[in-house]
């Protein structure tokens, strides 16, 4: 085997994963590793309802965006019902799981976030889906 295939000091191998599974490529082609042991820590002391709710934001957002919602004139070009389809079901099914997880007060804007997206897609779609059938419906239900 060539030196790409050894074993450094940061433990990386063929594919260049350091110690903590990052890796970042420079202009030059070579490999500098980043050091997470930080943000790590970080995420430990964040409680969980908090995370959950990070996530079911950044999932809302670019469902937005993907339903040509989001700001700016090239809105409509980022259109991409597909993605927005994949966007809402993920969603739809983390609100779902985490809703008997998470106190009432942090579901229910998550659910109506939801629902919005749901009647937003239904709106955009040129072809309607079947009751029960839309994005994320057979874990919430019908929206209509």
């Amino acid at each position: 085997m060539g030196d790409e295939h050894a074993v450094g000091e940061h433990g990386t191998g063929e594919h260049g994963i350091g110690e903590h599974g990052t890796e970042e490529h420079g202009l030059d082609g070579g490999t500098a590793f980043l050091d997470v042991s930080g943000q790590v820590r970080d995420i430990a002391e964040v409680p969980a309802v908090e995370l959950i709710n990070t996530v079911a934001v950044h999932l809302m957002s670019a469902a937005a965006v993907k339903l040509g919602l989001g700001d700016g004139p090239d809105a409509a070009a980022e259109r991409d019902l597909d993605e927005a389809r994949k966007l809402i079901t993920v969603l739809a099914g983390l609100v779902t799981a985490a809703a008997p997880e998470i106190s009432d007060s942090h579901a229910r804007p998550l659910r109506d976030g939801l629902r919005s997206l749901q009647l937003a897609f239904r709106e955009e779609s040129a072809i309607p889906d079947a009751p029960g059938q839309g994005p994320g419906e057979k874990f919430t239900g019908s929206v209509i």
